[in-house]
C-alpha cells in the first residue's frame, strides 16, 4: 500500500480507505489509487482485511442432494445477487441434513461465514435454525414451510402448485393416479401431498394410500417407485411425481415395461428443471423459480449484513406447465370419465 500510495501521490492510509470502500474519498483519488494498483499489479490481501475487520465477507450456501439442475439454479441465483457486492460464495453440500444437523452449524462456524443461505430441507430444520441464531450467524431461507418468522425467507406455495398439477390430471379424466413422494424428511413432500389431496377431494375421488410410493427426490428412487406402481395388477393410468428427477425415473420404468408414453401412462413432475424440457415426451410440471428465489434470499441477507433497509420476506408464484407427457386415459375422453 505504501508503494501504491507513493505512485498515486497519496498516503498509505488513503489507499486503505479506497480498498475498504470507506466514505469521504473523492472519485478522482479513487481512480488514481486504482490506476496505481493496476500499474503495480497490486491486489489487497482479503484474508488480512478479514482479520482486521473481523468479517470474512463469505456467504455460504447449504443444500442437500437435490437434482443437479436445482443446485445449478441455486448457485447461479446466489452468484447473480453477489455481483457488485464484496461477498464471495462458499458452497456447502450436506449428505443428510437430518442425520448431520448438529454438525452443520459447527461446519459453518469453522468456515467463518458472515451469513448463510439455506436451501430445503436445511431451511426448515429447527436445530439448524436455533443453533445459527445462537451463534449469531445471519441466515436467509429458500422456500421454508415452517417457522416463517425466523430469518429472511423466499416463500412459494407448494400446496397450490401440487393442487394445480393434480387437478390437471383429474380434468383429463384420470382417476387411477399413483404418487411418487419425495424425501419424507422434507416439509415440501408433505405440502405437495396435501395439495394433491385437495385436488382429489375437489374432484370427488379418493387418493389411494396404497398407490403412494417414496422416491426420495432421486432419479433412482423414482425408477424404483415407478416399477413398484407399474408392476401392480391394477397399475395406475397416471403418476404424479414430486420432482422432475423422479418423474423421469418413472418414465424409464414405464419404457422398461414396454409402455407407451403418454398413451399408456401419463406422468407429471414438479420443479421445471432442465431435464423436464429435454426428456421425451416433454414433461408436464410445475415451475418453481429457484433462480429468482435464490437471488431474493441472497439480496435480503446481504442487505441485513450491510445494515440496509429492506423486506424480510419475498413471495414467488409457481406455474403449471402442460406439455406432452400427460393426455386423457384411453378409457376416458378429453372431458373426463
Amino acid at each position: 500500500m505504501v508503494d501504491v500510495g507513493r505512485h498515486a501521490g497519496v498516503s498509505a492510509k488513503t489507499v486503505s480507505r479506497v480498498f475498504n470502500d470507506e466514505p469521504h474519498v473523492s472519485d478522482a483519488v479513487k481512480r488514481r489509487v486504482r490506476e496505481a494498483a493496476d500499474a503495480l499489479n497490486y491486489h489487497p490481501n482479503v484474508f488480512a482485511q478479514s482479520l482486521v475487520r473481523r468479517r470474512s465477507h463469505l456467504i455460504g450456501l447449504v443444500y442437500e442432494k437435490p437434482s443437479a439442475s436445482y443446485v445449478v439454479e441455486l448457485q447461479m441465483g446466489v452468484l447473480d445477487a453477489l455481483l457488485g457486492e464484496r461477498y464471495r460464495l462458499i458452497v456447502i453440500p450436506v449428505r443428510s441434513v437430518h442425520d448431520n444437523a448438529h454438525d452443520v452449524v459447527g461446519l459453518l462456524r469453522a468456515a467463518a461465514l458472515d451469513g448463510v443461505v439455506l436451501a430445503p430441507p436445511a431451511s426448515d430444520h429447527p436445530v439448524i435454525l436455533a443453533q445459527l441464531a445462537a451463534a449469531g450467524i445471519r441466515f436467509a431461507r429458500v422456500a421454508p414451510l415452517r417457522q416463517l418468522e425466523l430469518g429472511a425467507s423466499t416463500i412459494i406455495d407448494d400446496v397450490a402448485g401440487a393442487r394445480a398439477v393434480a387437478a390437471h390430471l383429474l380434468a383429463l379424466g384420470h382417476r387411477d393416479i399413483g404418487i411418487v413422494k419425495g424425501d419424507p424428511g422434507h416439509a415440501a413432500s408433505d405440502a405437495r401431498l396435501s395439495g394433491y389431496g385437495q385436488a382429489f377431494r375437489a374432484a370427488g375421488c379418493e387418493m389411494r394410500l396404497d398407490w403412494i410410493e417414496t422416491g426420495n427426490f432421486t432419479l433412482e428412487g423414482g425408477t424404483e417407485a415407478g416399477a413398484r406402481l407399474l408392476d401392480r395388477a391394477d397399475r395406475p393410468t397416471a403418476i404424479l411425481a414430486q420432482n422432475d428427477e423422479m418423474a423421469v425415473g418413472v418414465m424409464m420404468a414405464a419404457r422398461e415395461r414396454g409402455l407407451s408414453l403418454p398413451d399408456d401412462l401419463s406422468v407429471a413432475g414438479f420443479d421445471d428443471s432442465e431435464v423436464s424440457r429435454i426428456v421425451w415426451p416433454r414433461l408436464t410440471t410445475v415451475r418453481q423459480p429457484v433462480f429468482d428465489m435464490a437471488v431474493a434470499a441472497t439480496e435480503m441477507l446481504v442487505a441485513e449484513l450491510e445494515g440496509r433497509p429492506g423486506a424480510r420476506h419475498s413471495h414467488h408464484d409457481n406455474q403449471l406447465l402442460i406439455r406432452d407427457s400427460t393426455v386423457a386415459p384411453r378409457s376416458a375422453g378429453p372431458g373426463g370419465a
